[in-house]
């Protein structure tokens, strides 16, 4: 089969498993919570975790982990071509996470709990923002940065990023999958959606649908949606800010890696534009406010300049160090 194939049929499947997810939601949410605690509190959790509980999760997330790993450099080691058709390797990780989120399903009907039990709600959050990150850096040099101007990046960091990305990606997207019970919240859901398509993005190494520059796209761009719902379901009054942060960096950055016209371009900034003045301007929010628009752009980009500089202060250590003969 082609790699375009079982794309399509993988976010077919995709869909269908959230649609599970929200047919079996009566059983999760069966569940008793503890109160929410603020800003800080996962509310989606056992209020007295078992060992069997914990056991699984952590032994389910650490398995499905180190599997994908496997695999990952099994393929590297293998000098892998990229071509149309699957590699053997292909469907075994479509295989592995295939078996790995039907265990979750399981998990989450027999004892609920997951890897929120255990570990910072920022650390779920932080791994997926990383991941954004990294996936504008891998991607500088068929976009830039900033209207497709190139960025001098030192070609070791970049070598650096493209040979181990895959690991780093691998984990954030399975840790994020394994840090939430499959509660039938729209914001489970289009999280868990969205997990489901980073485990088939991840499957097709080494496959041309792996660097399809629209199928990349979407999956940078549906962060917007999971976010903006997340924002509104819990209440909050911080959606403008997830929704123009992130179409802020595709502003600057994610349109200018597509085909697309200066025409499309253009019409893409005045309603950008527009929307913003409508949502500050026209409401209760104020023009005083305009400023939160930034704040997403600043982090990623920060966090770009800042893993750079990390790069560059680690390999003026390595050069600097006297070598022993």
């Amino acid at each position: 089969m082609t790699g375009r194939r079982v794309l399509f049929l993988g976010i077919i499947v995709s869909i269908l498993l959230t649609y599970a997810i929200w047919v079996g939601g009566s059983i999760p949410a069966s569940i008793i919570k503890l109160p929410d605690q603020g800003l800080n509190w996962y509310y989606w959790k056992l209020p007295q975790p078992t060992f069997w509980s914990r056991a699984t999760a952590w032994g389910m997330y650490i398995g499905h982990q180190f599997s994908i790993w496997g695999c990952i450099l099994w393929a590297q080691r293998s000098q892998l071509k990229y071509k149309s058709a699957l590699h053997p390797i292909n469907y075994l990780m479509l295989a592995i996470n295939g078996a790995f989120i039907a265990l979750h399903f399981l998990q989450t009907y027999i004892w609920y709990d997951a890897l929120a039990q255990d570990t910072s709600i920022w650390a779920s959050q932080g791994a997926v923002v990383l991941l954004l990150v990294f996936v504008l850096i891998l991607e500088t040099p068929r976009r830039g940065l900033f209207f497709g101007n190139s960025v001098p990046f030192h070609q070791q960091f970049l070598q650096i990023i493209k040979l181990y990305h895959g690991y780093f990606f691998s984990f954030a997207a399975i840790y994020t999958f394994w840090y939430h019970p499959m509660e039938a919240t729209l914001g489970h859901l289009i999280g868990f959606l969205y997990m489901f398509l980073l485990l088939l993005q991840s499957s097709l190494i080494f496959n041309r649908s792996h660097v399809n520059r629209w199928w990349t796209f979407t999956l940078e761009i549906t962060v917007v949606l999971h976010s903006v719902v997340v924002s509104l379901m819990l209440g909050q009054s911080k959606w403008p800010t997830f929704l123009f942060g992130f179409l802020g960096i595709l502003i600057l950055t994610q349109l200018h890696g597509l085909p697309v016209s200066i025409l499309t371009k253009r019409t893409i900034y005045g309603a950008f534009l527009v929307s913003v003045l409508a949502v500050y301007g026209l409401t209760e929010r104020g023009l005083g406010r305009i400023y939160e628009v930034t704040y997403i752009p600043l982090i990623e980009f920060g966090l770009v300049g800042v893993i750079y500089l990390i790069f560059l202060l680690i390999l003026w250590t390595i050069y600097r160090l006297p070598i022993k003969t």
